[in-house]
């Protein structure tokens, strides 16, 4: 692959992967306006992404088989295809339950199709010594693709009026941009699958039950679960910061919006940083530094006094949390996940990594419905610094298996290395 080409492959992988996502989760910009437009309560709004949540925990385990046995390009390009379509049909203000349906296939189109051959397709993007900086680029490049266009639209949202027809044309917009980069996939990525052994037979059940036996598979599980979890935590900083330290929605909003412009620097910086330092040790550093600032949290009492100690705790935790983000999944080389069964091994790992998806918005709104204010933000924090504690035992140990890894590998190599020399002689 030339130079240019493997570029575009990546800023392929790049605005697809950031783009994507922007049609289930429309209500994180949106939400007051599709609330108008649509008729739905807040449970409504809730069961809708709580569904597009259940559909995609399902589906990550048979789309990362899915994705050893079929190209990236077919699966990138169906699955842009199918969200596309999907949010046309949405952009008409269809009924609840066919609303639910759509959220059900766009989580089926993202997790089983689409998910794992993007994974799969980043790291086949770029050497082992190099899978820190590739997945760090694609977080980046993931994140840049979310601001750009969540910013572009909301501005044409604007100039259309805000009401219910410029929403419905915003919807049309992301749904055409999908369409628009499944064309581009399928002219842009190889049609090759890497995923067939030495006798060219494809990755079946003896493979996949070989993956589960990993112990490396099921460490990185952890570690993607606890600093999700960690994740989900800085969803709530904005109301952190207007119901403990007394700011104003704009000036919490804008602290949450200040927290995602962080996500590029920190992400592509931690994948350079990881090829020259290790990935494991990389990911150990940062979970010990994620660890105290959530202990930070769940200790500060709250109060303009501590407001400068809070917000620099929260930019130091939101670059640990990004930076994580963008190289844990660097984590299946070091590991020794083979190539072949880099797809299973993926769909296992966010089966399990992302279920936060599922407990942790529900873990803290009960924390802060039984003990309001800032007594249930520590709690909530709290627990997430537990969580933090049993990922940085689990980067620890990750970081011991890489040690023998590479040991082992150098070992290996002497034997040959003396006898190419005696032979020389």
């Amino acid at each position: 692959m030339d130079r240019m080409r493997r570029w575009l492959v990546m800023t392929l992988l790049c605005f697809s992967g950031g783009i994507i996502f922007m049609l289930p989760f429309l209500r994180e910009v949106y939400y007051i306006p599709m609330q108008q437009a649509f008729g739905y309560d807040n449970t409504q709004m809730g069961v809708l992404i709580s569904l597009f949540g259940a559909a995609s925990l399902l589906t990550y385990f048979p789309g990362g088989w899915l994705a050893d046995r079929y190209s990236p390009r077919k699966l990138i390009t169906l699955a842009l295809i199918g969200v596309g379509i999907g949010g046309w049909y949405f952009s008409s203000f269809p009924s609840y339950r066919i609303s639910i349906l759509i959220h059900i296939f766009w989580g089926v189109c993202i997790s089983l199709v689409f998910w794992s051959a993007m994974i799969k397709a980043t790291r086949n993007w770029a050497p082992a010594n190099e899978q820190g900086r590739a997945f760090g680029i694609l977080e980046s490049g993931r994140g840049v693709s979310e601001l750009l266009s969540s910013s572009l639209f909301l501005l044409i949202f604007a100039w259309l009026g805000s009401q219910a027809e410029a929403l419905s044309q915003v919807i049309q917009l992301f749904s055409v941009c999908n369409i628009v980069l499944a064309v581009v996939a399928w002219f842009i990525l190889d049609d090759t699958i890497d995923s067939a052994d030495e006798s060219g037979e494809k990755v079946g059940m003896q493979e996949v039950i070989s993956v589960l036996k990993m112990p490396a598979v099921w460490l990185i599980s952890i570690i993607v679960l606890t600093s999700y979890s960690a994740y989900w935590g800085s969803y709530y900083f904005a109301p952190y910061a207007t119901d403990v330290y007394s700011l104003s929605v704009v000036l919490g909003a804008t602290v949450a919006v200040g927290k995602m412009w962080l996500k590029p620097i920190a992400a592509v910086s931690a994948g350079f940083i990881a090829d020259r330092a290790g990935v494991a040790r990389t990911v150990f550093f940062f979970y010990l530094v994620m660890t105290a600032c959530f202990v930070v949290f769940a200790l500060l009492p709250g109060g303009e006094a501590y407001l400068v100690i809070m917000l620099v705790n929260a930019t130091i935790v939101s670059l640990a949390i990004f930076a994580l983000r963008g190289i844990y999944f660097a984590l299946l080389d070091e590991g020794g996940v083979a190539p072949a069964v880099t797809g299973t091994a993926v769909g296992v790992i966010s089966a399990i990594g992302f279920t936060p998806d599922v407990f942790m918005p529900l873990l803290g709104g009960v924390l802060l419905d039984r003990y309001p204010g800032a007594e249930g933000y520590r709690y909530f924090y709290l627990v997430i610094a537990v969580m933090c504690l049993v990922g940085t035992l689990a980067a620890f140990l990750m970081m011991r298996m890489a040690a023998r890894t590479k040991s082992s590998a150098e070992s290996a190599t002497k034997p040959v290395d003396r006898a190419e020399g005696e032979a020389n002689v």
